[in-house]
C-alpha cells in the first residue's frame, strides 16, 4: 500500500475515523472531569552514611549498590504498613470496620486489609545518586494524604531501628551465656594452675629453674676441671710407680731429697778417694760404703714418701671426680624433672591465658551488643515532613487530553483499516491491477462537479461497455 491508497481509504471512510476519534477524546475528557481529585503528599528521609557511634564502624551494607533498593522494599513492606495501622489506630474506627465488613464479609484481618489498601497508594522513589528517599501518598483528602505519608516515614524510622536493635538484643542474650561459660573455664584454669603450683611448691618457677640450670652448668665445669686434674694425677702416679720416679717434679724439687743426693755425691767422692788411697778392705772404705748405703736408703724412703703423696692426691682427685659426677647426675635429673614440671606449668599457664583472652573478647562483644541493644538512634532521619498539598495531583485533564488525541488517532486509523479489510473496494486504478492481475488500458474521467451535487456519479452505459470490452480483449490477448 502506497501513500495515495492510504489517503484514499481515509477519505472514503473519514466519517468512521472522525466518530472513533471524537468518541475517544470526549470519553477521556469526560472521565477525567468526573473522576475525584487526588492529592499527593511527599515526605523524605535521609540515610546517614557516617560510622555507627556505638561500634565506630560503617553501617553494614552501605557500600552495596542494592542498599537503597532494599530500603525501598522495607518501606513498602507489610511490616511497615501494619505499624502504620497500629500507630494510627485505624482498626478501631467504627466506620472503617463497617467498610471492611461490607467489602470482605468479615474474612481475614482488618489490619491486613488496611495495610494492603494503604500500600496501593504508596510510592517510594530513591533520589538519584544520593541517600534520600521520597515517600509519597495519594488520597482524595490532602490532610489524609499528608498524615499517611508522615505515618509511613515514622513507621519506617521505627522499623529500621527495630531491625538493628532486635538482633543486638538476641546477640546480647547469646553473649550472656557465652560469658558465663568463659568465666567458668577461666576459673577452672586458674584453680588448676594454683593447685599445681601448690602441689609442686613452685613460687617463682622461672627463677628457680634458672638457678638450678646455672648450678648444673657449674657442676659440669667442675667435672671437666676435675677430670683434667685426675688425668694429670693418674699420669704422675703411673710415673711415680715406674722406674722414672726420681725424675718427677715433686722428687726433683724436694729439698730433703736434694740434700740427700748432695750428701751421697760427697760420700761417693770420698769413697773413691779412700778406695784409691787405702783399698777396698780398709775400715774407712767400708764405713764410707755403709754411709752411702744408708744415704741411699734414706733417699729411697724419701722418694717413696713423695710419690706416695702423688698417689694420695690421685686418689683424692678420683674421689672428688666421682662425687662431682654424682652431684652432676643428681642435678641433671633435678633439672629434667623441673623442666617437665615447668612444661606442665606452662601448659596450664597457656590454658589460663587463652581462657582469659577468650573471656575478655566475649565480654567486650557482650558490652558492645548491650550498648547496641539500648540505642535509640538509627542511621535513618526524617528530612522533610509531608504537608497537605494545595493543588491536586490528578486527574491531569490536559495530559489525558493529549494522550486521548494520540490514542484516538491510532484507534481511528485502526478502525478504518479494519473496516477496509472486511469490505475491500476499488479506490484507485492501481487497485484494479492488484485485484484482477490484469494490465490497465485506460481510465475514464469522473463525473463533473455539477453532477456530483445531485447524487452518486455513474458511468454512461456505452462507456461501461467499452471498458468491459477493453478488459475482455486484454484478457484474451494475455
Amino acid at each position: 500500500m502506497n501513500l495515495g491508497q492510504f489517503f484514499s481509504i481515509l477519505r472514503a471512510r473519514w466519517i468512521v475515523a472522525a466518530v472513533v476519534f471524537l468518541a475517544t477524546v470526549v470519553t477521556t475528557i469526560t472521565i477525567s472531569l468526573l473522576l475525584p481529585k487526588q492529592y499527593t503528599a511527599v515526605a523524605s528521609v535521609v540515610i546517614d552514611a557516617k560510622p555507627d557511634p556505638v561500634s565506630a564502624m560503617m553501617y553494614p551494607g552501605m557500600a552495596s549498590p542494592g542498599y537503597m533498593a532494599t530500603q525501598v522494599d522495607v518501606i513498602q513492606s507489610d511490616r511497615v504498613a501494619l505499624k502504620v495501622v497500629r500507630n494510627l489506630k485505624l482498626n478501631e474506627s467504627p466506620q472503617i470496620r463497617e467498610q471492611w465488613m461490607s467489602e470482605t464479609k468479615g474474612q481475614g484481618s482488618i489490619e491486613n486489609w488496611l495495610s494492603e489498601t494503604f500500600q496501593k497508594n504508596l510510592e517510594v522513589k530513591p533520589a538519584r545518586e544520593s541517600s534520600v528517599l521520597q515517600v509519597s501518598y495519594r488520597a482524595p483528602d490532602p490532610r489524609f494524604a499528608a498524615g499517611l505519608a508522615n505515618a509511613f516515614v515514622q513507621a519506617y524510622v521505627d522499623t529500621s531501628l527495630e531491625l538493628r536493635v532486635d538482633p543486638a538484643r538476641q546477640y546480647s542474650s547469646f553473649f550472656d551465656i557465652r560469658v558465663k561459660e568463659a568465666r567458668e573455664k577461666l576459673e577452672a584454669a586458674q584453680t588448676s594452675l594454683s593447685a599445681f603450683q601448690s602441689e609442686k611448691g613452685i613460687i617463682a618457677n622461672d627463677e628457680r629453674f634458672d638457678i638450678e640450670t646455672s648450678r648444673l652448668n657449674e657442676l659440669s665445669t667442675q667435672l671437666v676441671v676435675m677430670q683434667s686434674a685426675t688425668a694429670d694425677s693418674s699420669s704422675r702416679q703411673a710415673q711415680a710407680q715406674g722406674a722414672s720416679a726420681e725424675r718427677m717434679q715433686e722428687v726433683l724439687g724436694n729439698p730433703v731429697i736434694s740434700g740427700l743426693k748432695a750428701d751421697m755425691s760427697r760420700s761417693e767422692a770420698r769413697l773413691q778417694e779412700l778406695n784409691s788411697r787405702l783399698g777396698e778392705s780398709h775400715p774407712q772404705v767400708v764405713e764410707a760404703k755403709a754411709s752411702i748405703a744408708e744415704l741411699r736408703l734414706k733417699m729411697d724412703a724419701e722418694i717413696k714418701r713423695v710419690t706416695g703423696g702423688v698417689t694420695v692426691s690421685n686418689t683424692i682427685n678420683r674421689q672428688r671426680e666421682a662425687d662431682i659426677r654424682a652431684s652432676l647426675d643428681a642435678q641433671r635429673s633435678k633439672v629434667i624433672k623441673m623442666k617437665a614440671m615447668r612444661d606442665e606449668g606452662q601448659v596450664l599457664i597457656r590454658e589460663l591465658e587463652n581462657a582469659q583472652r577468650a573471656y575478655d573478647a566475649i565480654q567486650a562483644r557482650r558490652n558492645q551488643t548491650n550498648l547496641e541493644s539500648q540505642t535509640t538512634q538509627s542511621n535513618v532521619s526524617v528530612l522533610t515532613q509531608a504537608t497537605p498539598p494545595l493543588q491536586p495531583s490528578g486527574p491531569k485533564v490536559l495530559l489525558n487530553t493529549f494522550l486521548s488525541v494520540f490514542l484516538g488517532l491510532m484507534l481511528a486509523i485502526g478502525s478504518v483499516f479494519m473496516l477496509e479489510m472486511l469490505d475491500r473496494r476499488v479506490r484507485a486504478p492501481e487497485d484494479i491491477v492488484h485485484t484482477l492481475g490484469l494490465p490497465l488500458i485506460g481510465v475514464m474521467p469522473g463525473p463533473t462537479p455539477s453532477k456530483r451535487l445531485f447524487g452518486k456519479a455513474k458511468l454512461p452505459q456505452d462507456a461501461a461497455q467499452r471498458l468491459l470490452g477493453a478488459v475482455g480483449v486484454a484478457g484474451k490477448s494475455a
